[in-house]
């Protein structure tokens, strides 16, 4: 299931707002009023049209769903919108350390390249030397 979220996720248009407020709400599962709400306190920011009308894309209903979601696990809208900031805080620290991964993970290659290049077949045995000990006798 979290794989089909972030393949939706994936699709070019997810963050194209195309939804008005009324559609919005419905698809949230709101009131229309409650999206106005959460806008004024900060939790959504719809684009809005040359005319000013509020426009919501898939990505912000996902956001409304969370949102319903926190709230109803009886967080406040305060609450609701630092659970919000540490959740995309944590995204972007996931997405940092997978890139830094990938990076390590490129210099080991990079490194085990440079290795066999430096390598340097030898076709010599080797002497050990021992010093011999005198006889007695």
């Amino acid at each position: 299931m979290a794989d089909d979220l972030n393949s939706d996720r994936q699709h070019p248009g997810f963050t194209q707002a195309v939804y008005v407020i009324s559609v919005a709400a419905d698809l949230a599962g709101m009131h229309p009023q409650t999206l106005r709400i959460y806008e004024r306190k900060g939790l959504v920011s719809p684009a809005r049209t040359g005319g000013g009308n509020r426009r919501y894309s898939d990505a912000d209903i996902e956001l409304l769903r969370r949102i319903s979601e926190l709230t109803e696990d009886g967080l406040n809208l305060a609450g609701v919108k630092r659970v919000l900031e540490l959740e995309a805080e944590v995204a972007e620290l996931e997405s940092q350390i997978e890139q830094l991964r990938q990076e390590g993970e490129q210099a080991v290659a990079d490194t085990h390249r440079q290795y066999r290049r430096e390598i340097v077949p030898v076709n010599q045995s080797i002497t050990v030397y021992r010093r011999r000990r005198p006889r007695n006798g």
